[in-house]
């Protein structure tokens, strides 16, 4: 199966998109928007406020200028502040909706994601993108906003300042706005791709981290702290060495453009000091000029730095949304099944990993009446999992058939396929929960107590569960922790006793289990299968002699099929298996 290849998104397509997540909070954007504005001009404002203090109160005549200019001031920084808080509170919020949202989006998408891309993508830069990726988002949302909101009506504001004391002397100023402009647009290209790169680098930090914290007893058993602790330290140092890159970008730019700022101040001085070349200005004009170039440098400083988290959001973003564009698991199926029978009949099947030039399945032909017990046996690698995975739609194929009572399953909705069948795999799943919801997981509809202590029963659950203090509301722990491997698989089989499912598939359920709890819930598992149909992938052959038919496979073939008898008889692969495992028995 191939995916669909897509198109990158360019920084341009990527803040449209990412602008769309906004319309759902105008009001609280608009009042945050209105709040930086207030702030922004109020900080103008006390430069504009020079020129009279200093002509009309210092040079001039008029004392009471500042007993006004003490309550103006007063005023101005609590309506600054109050500002500041609205817009700084208001921004955060809509920026923690919208990673909330982008989060929840990110989850959602996960869940409907075919496999087969897992399969490709390693665990830990998908968690990396609900953590990581979307927190950048949060500070492009929420501090990148405010400042350029902010900043950009402060400097539109003092640029007006100056053109209104002296024109003259603020076209110098745009002399080297162009060259601020080349820089901040150098600078961001540079943060865009030092930001693909951390991000990258975090994936593997939490892919890294993930992998000790599964392998924990692995590494211990083999002394392999010193190795993973060099291999972390590598993966660590990578990390680091992109994010100075991103400050060593970020701290070179913003002196420049200080630098260039200063130049204007310093041609401003040159061109005052040239007789006749500008009008006369009153010390006050002068100075307000003056203050209002020189303030310029905090907010040009300010919007050069938050260059660095804007670039770093929108490369999030471009990750987010590559994750939200991925193709969902085909679910053309239009057909619903209350209740299957559990015929199954495979035609021609042939099925084949992507990117993998060798079949994992060669013409394929079964067929399996309706409660009835099928046995998958051959050696590692053959196609056993592989067929019973195609079963539902775990992979879908592109050549063959595989029937349902009749009904192709690509004609059938994937969610009304998958109630069919009840699965027990050799790698049982538990959630962080107690026994009981983790029985309960999965089944069709509500299910009272008394049920699932007949599933726990019946799957021998209860034999070790009755010793724990809680019973069944015992927690089982991350992935089963609290459990050995043989409580683990037996919580699994009750799972499947109460989902009630008309097929049952049942891969390796009793490889992870010792002879003696083997032996206890074989029984259980027989139970299980009655007036089933049932799907055995199996390695222990002794658990699998009284299957109806056993289905022998070899590098996607079926080569044999036959009962415990027939197999036998035919002195093929099948005996030859048997007679091996017999011998290591």
């Amino acid at each position: 199966m191939s995916s669909t290849v897509k198109p990158a998104l360019d920084s341009k397509a990527v803040f449209v998109r990412l602008l769309s997540y906004f319309k759902a909070y105008k009001a609280v954007l608009g009042i945050a928007f209105v709040a930086l504005v207030v702030y922004g001009l109020i900080d103008a404002a006390m430069i504009f406020y020079i020129q009279p203090l200093i002509d009309n109160g210092f040079t001039g005549s008029d004392r009471g200028i500042f007993k006004i200019a003490a309550l103006v001031v007063t005023v101005m920084f609590i309506v600054r502040g109050l500002a500041s808080f609205t817009s700084t509170y208001g921004l955060a919020w809509v920026g923690n909706h919208i990673v909330r949202q982008m989060r929840q989006e990110l989850f959602a998408k996960m869940l409907v994601t075919p496999i087969a891309y897992f399969d490709k993508n390693e665990s830990g830069a998908m968690i990396s993108k609900i953590t990581f990726d979307t927190e950048q988002v949060s500070r492009a949302t929420a501090q990148v906003l405010i400042t350029l909101v902010r900043e950009g009506v402060t400097i539109i504001a003092l640029l007006g300042t100056m053109f209104w004391y002296s024109w003259q002397l603020s076209l110098i100023f745009f002399v080297v706005g162009p060259i601020i402009g080349i820089v901040i647009s150098y600078v961001s290209k540079r943060f865009r791709k030092i930001s693909k790169a951390i991000q990258n680098a975090m994936g593997n930090v939490t892919t890294s981290t993930e992998q000790m914290l599964k392998s924990h007893k692995i590494i211990l058993a083999f002394s392999g702290q010193k190795k993973e602790a060099l291999r972390f330290e590598k993966i660590n140092n990578t990390n680091r060495q992109q994010s100075m890159k991103l400050v060593a970008a970020s701290a070179s730019s913003t002196p420049f453009i200080q630098f260039v700022g200063a130049l204007a101040i310093a041609g401003v001085l040159l061109v005052v000091s040239i007789d006749g070349l500008v009008p006369a200005l009153t010390a006050g004009a002068f100075m307000t000029v003056i203050g209002a170039m020189g303030s310029l440098l905090r907010p040009l400083k300010q919007i050069s730095k938050v260059n660095t988290e804007l670039q770093r959001g929108l490369t999030a973003c471009a990750s987010v949304f590559e994750m939200l564009d991925q193709d969902e698991e085909i679910n053309k199926g239009q057909q619903h099944l209350a209740r299957a029978k559990g015929k199954l009949d495979i035609v021609d099947l042939n099925f084949s990993y992507a990117g993998k030039d060798t079949k994992a399945l060669d013409g394929i032909n079964l067929s399996i009446e309706p409660g009835t017990k099928v046995a998958l046996v051959g050696r590692s690698g053959s196609g056993k999992s592989t067929l019973a995975s195609l079963l539902t739609r775990f992979y879908n194929f592109k050549e063959g058939e595989i029937a349902l009572d009749g009904i192709s399953i690509n004609d059938l909705e994937l969610d009304s396929l998958r109630q069919q069948f009840a699965l027990v795999s050799q790698q049982v799943v538990l959630f962080n929960d107690t026994i009981a919801n983790n029985i309960a997981y999965g089944a069709l509809g509500e299910v009272t107590k008394a049920q699932i202590h007949a599933a726990a029963k019946a799957a021998h659950v209860l034999e070790f569960s009755n010793k724990l203090e809680l019973g069944l509301d015992s927690p089982v722990g991350e992935d089963g922790a609290n459990l050995s491997g043989g409580q683990r698989q037996r919580i699994a089989i009750a799972r499947a006793l109460l989902r009630d499912a008309p097929l049952l598939i049942l891969d390796e359920a009793t490889s992870a289990l010792d002879t003696e709890s083997e032996r206890s819930i074989q029984s259980a598992l027989d139970n299980l299968a009655e007036g089933r149909t049932s799907i055995v992938v199996a390695h222990r052959l002794s658990t699998i002699e009284n299957a109806d038919t056993i289905v022998v496979m070899d590098h996607g073939k079926i080569i044999e099929q036959g009962s415990h008898q027939e197999l036998l008889a035919k002195d093929g692969m099948y005996k030859q298996l048997h007679l091996m495992q017999k011998t290591q028995g």
